[in-house]
Protein backbone atom coordinates (compact mmCIF):
# COMPACT_ATOMS: atom_id res chain seq x y z
CA UNK A 1 0.00 0.00 0.00
CA UNK A 2 1.13 3.39 -0.90
CA UNK A 3 2.07 5.76 1.96
CA UNK A 4 0.47 8.55 -0.01
CA UNK A 5 -2.85 6.77 -0.74
CA UNK A 6 -3.10 5.66 3.56
CA UNK A 7 -2.62 9.49 3.75
CA UNK A 8 -5.41 10.44 1.67
CA UNK A 9 -7.71 7.68 3.57
CA UNK A 10 -6.59 8.79 6.92
CA UNK A 11 -7.68 12.57 5.92
CA UNK A 12 -10.74 11.40 4.74
CA UNK A 13 -11.47 10.11 7.70
CA UNK A 14 -10.46 12.73 9.92
CA UNK A 15 -12.28 15.10 7.94
CA UNK A 16 -15.88 13.27 8.58
CA UNK A 17 -15.01 13.29 12.32
CA UNK A 18 -16.13 15.85 14.90
CA UNK A 19 -13.02 15.94 16.52
CA UNK A 20 -9.45 14.78 16.38
CA UNK A 21 -10.31 11.71 17.26
CA UNK A 22 -8.16 10.18 14.19
CA UNK A 23 -4.87 11.61 15.39
CA UNK A 24 -2.28 9.04 14.87
CA UNK A 25 -1.62 9.33 18.78
CA UNK A 26 -5.26 8.49 19.51
CA UNK A 27 -6.44 4.65 20.40
CA UNK A 28 -7.52 2.60 17.87
CA UNK A 29 -10.49 1.75 20.19
CA UNK A 30 -11.59 5.12 21.17
CA UNK A 31 -11.75 5.68 17.15
CA UNK A 32 -14.28 3.13 16.24
CA UNK A 33 -16.25 4.35 19.47
CA UNK A 34 -16.37 8.09 18.33
CA UNK A 35 -17.47 7.08 14.60
CA UNK A 36 -19.72 4.60 15.87
CA UNK A 37 -20.89 7.10 19.30
CA UNK A 38 -21.50 10.28 16.48
CA UNK A 39 -23.56 8.31 13.92
CA UNK A 40 -26.14 8.37 16.16
CA UNK A 41 -27.16 4.78 14.57
CA UNK A 42 -30.02 2.57 16.05
CA UNK A 43 -27.24 0.10 16.56
CA UNK A 44 -25.42 2.18 19.21
CA UNK A 45 -28.10 0.91 21.67
CA UNK A 46 -27.92 -1.96 20.84
CA UNK A 47 -23.87 -2.44 22.07
CA UNK A 48 -24.24 -0.59 25.42
CA UNK A 49 -25.15 -4.11 27.23
CA UNK A 50 -21.80 -5.53 25.94
CA UNK A 51 -18.80 -6.14 27.83
CA UNK A 52 -16.08 -3.41 27.61
CA UNK A 53 -13.86 -5.87 25.13
CA UNK A 54 -16.28 -7.31 23.16
CA UNK A 55 -18.10 -3.71 22.79
CA UNK A 56 -14.99 -2.05 21.75
CA UNK A 57 -14.45 -4.99 19.14
CA UNK A 58 -18.12 -4.21 17.67
CA UNK A 59 -17.30 -0.66 17.69
CA UNK A 60 -14.99 -1.04 15.21
CA UNK A 61 -16.83 -3.36 12.83
CA UNK A 62 -19.69 -0.54 12.67
CA UNK A 63 -17.25 2.11 12.47
CA UNK A 64 -15.38 0.33 9.61
CA UNK A 65 -18.90 -0.34 7.35
CA UNK A 66 -19.83 3.61 8.09
CA UNK A 67 -16.44 4.19 7.06
CA UNK A 68 -16.46 2.56 3.68
CA UNK A 69 -20.53 3.24 3.47
CA UNK A 70 -19.93 7.54 3.84
CA UNK A 71 -17.33 7.02 0.67
CA UNK A 72 -19.99 5.69 -1.37
CA UNK A 73 -22.71 8.25 -0.77
CA UNK A 74 -20.36 10.94 -0.83
CA UNK A 75 -20.00 13.75 -3.50
CA UNK A 76 -16.72 12.39 -4.31
CA UNK A 77 -15.84 11.63 -8.12
CA UNK A 78 -16.67 7.84 -8.65
CA UNK A 79 -12.80 7.42 -9.36
CA UNK A 80 -11.86 8.74 -6.29
CA UNK A 81 -14.47 6.05 -4.36
CA UNK A 82 -12.89 3.64 -6.37
CA UNK A 83 -9.32 4.47 -5.14
CA UNK A 84 -10.53 5.16 -1.28
CA UNK A 85 -12.15 1.52 -1.56
CA UNK A 86 -8.80 0.04 -2.81
CA UNK A 87 -7.54 1.99 -0.12
CA UNK A 88 -9.62 -0.22 2.27
CA UNK A 89 -9.32 -3.06 0.85
CA UNK A 90 -5.09 -3.33 1.44
CA UNK A 91 -5.98 -2.43 4.87
CA UNK A 92 -8.34 -5.74 5.67
CA UNK A 93 -5.52 -7.63 4.04
CA UNK A 94 -3.06 -6.26 6.31
CA UNK A 95 -5.76 -6.22 9.66
CA UNK A 96 -6.44 -9.83 8.86
CA UNK A 97 -3.56 -11.23 7.51
CA UNK A 98 -0.78 -10.40 9.32
CA UNK A 99 0.19 -6.64 7.75
CA UNK A 100 0.58 -3.56 9.54
CA UNK A 101 -2.76 -1.68 8.75
CA UNK A 102 -2.30 2.10 9.29
CA UNK A 103 -6.32 3.47 9.79
CA UNK A 104 -6.97 3.77 13.44
CA UNK A 105 -10.20 1.18 12.53
CA UNK A 106 -8.47 -1.35 10.89
CA UNK A 107 -5.99 -1.75 14.06
CA UNK A 108 -9.20 -1.96 16.23
CA UNK A 109 -10.32 -4.75 13.11
CA UNK A 110 -7.00 -6.35 13.77
CA UNK A 111 -7.40 -6.39 17.41
CA UNK A 112 -10.87 -7.84 16.92
CA UNK A 113 -10.15 -10.66 14.45
CA UNK A 114 -7.06 -11.51 16.75
CA UNK A 115 -9.39 -11.74 20.25
CA UNK A 116 -12.59 -13.11 18.64
CA UNK A 117 -12.02 -14.54 15.34
CA UNK A 118 -13.55 -12.00 12.98
CA UNK A 119 -13.40 -13.70 9.60
CA UNK A 120 -11.63 -11.55 6.85
CA UNK A 121 -14.00 -13.39 4.35
CA UNK A 122 -17.27 -11.72 5.62
CA UNK A 123 -15.36 -7.78 6.36
CA UNK A 124 -14.35 -8.42 2.52
CA UNK A 125 -17.79 -9.25 1.22
CA UNK A 126 -19.42 -5.90 3.12
CA UNK A 127 -16.69 -4.15 1.06
CA UNK A 128 -17.27 -5.73 -2.46
CA UNK A 129 -21.18 -5.02 -1.63
CA UNK A 130 -20.14 -1.35 -1.35
CA UNK A 131 -17.75 -1.91 -4.41
CA UNK A 132 -21.43 -2.48 -6.20
CA UNK A 133 -23.44 0.50 -5.25
CA UNK A 134 -20.62 2.34 -7.56
CA UNK A 135 -21.37 1.36 -10.50
CA UNK A 136 -24.92 -0.52 -10.01
CA UNK A 137 -28.00 1.70 -9.68
CA UNK A 138 -30.42 -0.62 -10.55
CA UNK A 139 -31.98 -4.07 -9.88
CA UNK A 140 -33.87 -7.20 -12.31
CA UNK A 141 -34.78 -9.08 -9.56
CA UNK A 142 -35.54 -10.02 -6.05
CA UNK A 143 -32.48 -12.80 -6.07
CA UNK A 144 -29.98 -9.87 -7.59
CA UNK A 145 -31.36 -7.37 -4.78
CA UNK A 146 -30.84 -10.17 -1.38
CA UNK A 147 -27.47 -10.95 -3.26
CA UNK A 148 -26.81 -7.37 -2.59
CA UNK A 149 -28.12 -7.01 1.02
CA UNK A 150 -26.40 -10.70 2.17
CA UNK A 151 -23.29 -8.57 1.05
CA UNK A 152 -24.01 -5.14 3.13
CA UNK A 153 -25.96 -6.86 6.00
CA UNK A 154 -25.84 -10.43 6.17
CA UNK A 155 -22.26 -10.59 6.03
CA UNK A 156 -22.13 -8.03 8.98
CA UNK A 157 -24.18 -9.66 10.79
CA UNK A 158 -21.66 -13.16 10.25
CA UNK A 159 -18.99 -10.53 11.50
CA UNK A 160 -20.91 -10.23 14.80
CA UNK A 161 -21.74 -13.33 16.16
CA UNK A 162 -17.90 -14.07 17.37
CA UNK A 163 -17.90 -10.89 18.88
CA UNK A 164 -21.31 -11.83 20.73
CA UNK A 165 -19.76 -14.83 21.96
CA UNK A 166 -22.30 -17.41 19.80
CA UNK A 167 -21.51 -21.20 19.74
CA UNK A 168 -23.87 -23.01 18.00
CA UNK A 169 -23.64 -23.20 13.92
CA UNK A 170 -27.69 -21.87 13.54
CA UNK A 171 -26.65 -18.60 14.63
CA UNK A 172 -25.26 -17.95 11.57
CA UNK A 173 -28.72 -18.99 9.56
CA UNK A 174 -30.23 -15.99 11.96
CA UNK A 175 -27.21 -13.72 11.29
CA UNK A 176 -27.98 -13.89 7.34
CA UNK A 177 -31.74 -13.78 7.54
CA UNK A 178 -32.16 -10.52 10.49
CA UNK A 179 -29.42 -8.69 8.01
CA UNK A 180 -31.87 -9.42 5.31
CA UNK A 181 -34.69 -7.95 7.35
CA UNK A 182 -32.42 -4.50 8.31
CA UNK A 183 -31.52 -3.94 4.92
CA UNK A 184 -34.71 -3.78 3.54
CA UNK A 185 -35.86 -2.04 5.84
CA UNK A 186 -33.53 0.35 5.33
CA UNK A 187 -34.32 0.14 1.57
CA UNK A 188 -37.98 1.20 2.08
CA UNK A 189 -37.36 3.87 4.64
CA UNK A 190 -34.58 5.48 1.88
CA UNK A 191 -36.21 5.04 -1.38
CA UNK A 192 -36.72 8.82 -2.02
CA UNK A 193 -33.24 9.65 -0.70
CA UNK A 194 -31.80 6.45 -2.63
CA UNK A 195 -33.52 7.94 -6.03
CA UNK A 196 -32.22 11.26 -5.53
CA UNK A 197 -29.05 10.07 -6.01
CA UNK A 198 -30.50 8.10 -9.48
CA UNK A 199 -30.92 4.42 -7.04
CA UNK A 200 -33.41 2.58 -7.29
CA UNK A 201 -33.11 -0.80 -4.81
CA UNK A 202 -37.09 -1.83 -5.81
CA UNK A 203 -36.53 -5.01 -8.48
CA UNK A 204 -37.59 -4.27 -11.81
CA UNK A 205 -39.80 -7.11 -11.49
CA UNK A 206 -41.33 -5.81 -8.77
CA UNK A 207 -42.26 -2.89 -10.67
CA UNK A 208 -43.37 -4.32 -13.38
CA UNK A 209 -45.55 -6.71 -11.32
CA UNK A 210 -47.35 -3.63 -10.11
CA UNK A 211 -47.65 -1.58 -13.21
CA UNK A 212 -44.80 0.83 -12.50
CA UNK A 213 -41.73 2.09 -14.30
CA UNK A 214 -38.49 3.53 -13.21
CA UNK A 215 -40.17 7.29 -13.56
CA UNK A 216 -42.66 6.68 -10.89
CA UNK A 217 -39.93 5.84 -8.03
CA UNK A 218 -37.42 8.69 -9.55
CA UNK A 219 -40.56 11.39 -9.52
CA UNK A 220 -41.82 10.17 -6.42
CA UNK A 221 -45.46 9.49 -7.71
CA UNK A 222 -48.13 8.12 -5.37
CA UNK A 223 -50.73 5.78 -6.53
CA UNK A 224 -52.36 2.65 -5.37
CA UNK A 225 -50.25 0.59 -7.46
CA UNK A 226 -47.17 2.29 -5.01
CA UNK A 227 -48.96 2.07 -1.82
CA UNK A 228 -49.43 -1.71 -2.79
CA UNK A 229 -45.44 -1.75 -3.77
CA UNK A 230 -44.45 -0.52 -0.08
CA UNK A 231 -46.55 -2.94 1.30
CA UNK A 232 -44.78 -6.31 -0.58
CA UNK A 233 -41.43 -4.99 0.13
CA UNK A 234 -42.71 -4.51 4.20
CA UNK A 235 -44.39 -7.95 3.92
CA UNK A 236 -41.16 -9.35 2.17
CA UNK A 237 -39.00 -7.58 5.20
CA UNK A 238 -41.48 -8.90 7.79
CA UNK A 239 -41.05 -12.25 6.63
CA UNK A 240 -37.01 -12.10 7.35
CA UNK A 241 -37.50 -11.33 10.93
CA UNK A 242 -40.16 -13.77 11.27
CA UNK A 243 -37.24 -16.46 10.13
CA UNK A 244 -34.87 -14.64 12.20
CA UNK A 245 -36.82 -15.18 14.88
CA UNK A 246 -37.39 -19.29 13.90
CA UNK A 247 -33.47 -19.53 13.43
CA UNK A 248 -32.38 -18.12 16.98
CA UNK A 249 -30.61 -20.99 18.63
CA UNK A 250 -31.81 -21.20 21.97
CA UNK A 251 -28.47 -21.93 23.43
CA UNK A 252 -27.20 -18.39 21.99
CA UNK A 253 -30.24 -16.35 22.80
CA UNK A 254 -28.45 -14.42 25.38
CA UNK A 255 -25.43 -14.04 23.56
CA UNK A 256 -27.85 -12.69 20.68
CA UNK A 257 -29.19 -10.14 22.96
CA UNK A 258 -27.14 -7.30 21.08
CA UNK A 259 -28.82 -8.72 18.01
CA UNK A 260 -32.00 -8.80 19.17
CA UNK A 261 -31.91 -5.77 20.17
CA UNK A 262 -30.91 -4.27 16.94
CA UNK A 263 -33.97 -6.34 15.28
CA UNK A 264 -36.74 -5.04 17.59
CA UNK A 265 -35.41 -1.28 17.47
CA UNK A 266 -35.46 -1.94 13.42
CA UNK A 267 -38.87 -3.57 13.46
CA UNK A 268 -39.82 -0.51 15.31
CA UNK A 269 -38.90 1.71 12.25
CA UNK A 270 -40.25 -1.20 9.80
CA UNK A 271 -43.60 0.07 11.18
CA UNK A 272 -43.15 3.76 11.29
CA UNK A 273 -42.28 3.24 7.52
CA UNK A 274 -45.37 1.46 7.31
CA UNK A 275 -47.70 3.96 8.63
CA UNK A 276 -46.44 5.98 6.52
CA UNK A 277 -46.95 3.81 3.35
CA UNK A 278 -46.09 5.21 -0.03
CA UNK A 279 -45.23 8.50 1.35
CA UNK A 280 -41.76 7.42 1.63
CA UNK A 281 -41.51 7.73 -2.35
CA UNK A 282 -41.37 11.42 -1.94
CA UNK A 283 -39.05 13.67 0.25
CA UNK A 284 -39.49 14.94 3.52
CA UNK A 285 -38.30 14.02 7.45
CA UNK A 286 -36.64 10.77 7.28
CA UNK A 287 -38.69 8.03 9.13
CA UNK A 288 -37.02 7.35 12.49
CA UNK A 289 -37.82 6.29 16.19
CA UNK A 290 -37.10 8.99 19.37
CA UNK A 291 -34.54 7.98 21.54
CA UNK A 292 -37.19 7.41 24.19
CA UNK A 293 -39.11 4.49 21.50
CA UNK A 294 -35.44 3.03 21.16
CA UNK A 295 -35.16 3.08 24.52
CA UNK A 296 -38.48 1.02 25.14
CA UNK A 297 -37.88 -1.38 22.44
CA UNK A 298 -34.86 -1.82 23.34
CA UNK A 299 -35.71 -2.73 27.28
CA UNK A 300 -38.60 -4.93 25.91
CA UNK A 301 -35.79 -7.01 23.62
CA UNK A 302 -34.06 -7.41 26.89
CA UNK A 303 -36.51 -8.66 29.08
CA UNK A 304 -37.88 -10.75 26.18
CA UNK A 305 -34.21 -12.36 26.26
CA UNK A 306 -33.64 -12.59 29.58
CA UNK A 307 -36.61 -13.43 32.06
CA UNK A 308 -37.57 -16.98 32.11
CA UNK A 309 -41.06 -18.00 30.30
CA UNK A 310 -40.75 -14.56 28.52
CA UNK A 311 -42.35 -16.01 25.64
CA UNK A 312 -45.65 -16.72 28.05
CA UNK A 313 -45.01 -13.43 29.37
CA UNK A 314 -44.30 -10.75 26.53
CA UNK A 315 -44.65 -10.57 22.75
CA UNK A 316 -42.10 -11.16 20.74
CA UNK A 317 -39.61 -8.33 20.17
CA UNK A 318 -40.38 -8.05 16.50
Amino acid sequence: MSTTAVAQQQSRWRSRSPSPVAEHSMDSRQAAAQVTASSRSNFYFAFLLMRKERRNAIYAVYAYCRLIDDIVDSDDPVEQKQAALAVWEDELRAAFQGGSPQHPVALALREAHQRFGVRYEDALLVLRGCQTDLHKRRYASWSELYDYCYHVASAVGLMCIALFGCKHPGSRDYAVHLGQALQLTNILRDVAEDAARDRIYLPQEALTEFGLCEADILTGQRSTATLWLVRHLAARARREYALARATLPPSDRRALLPAEIMGSIYFGLLEEVEQRGDAVLTHGPRPKLTSRRKIERALHATLHTLLPYSDKLLAPAY
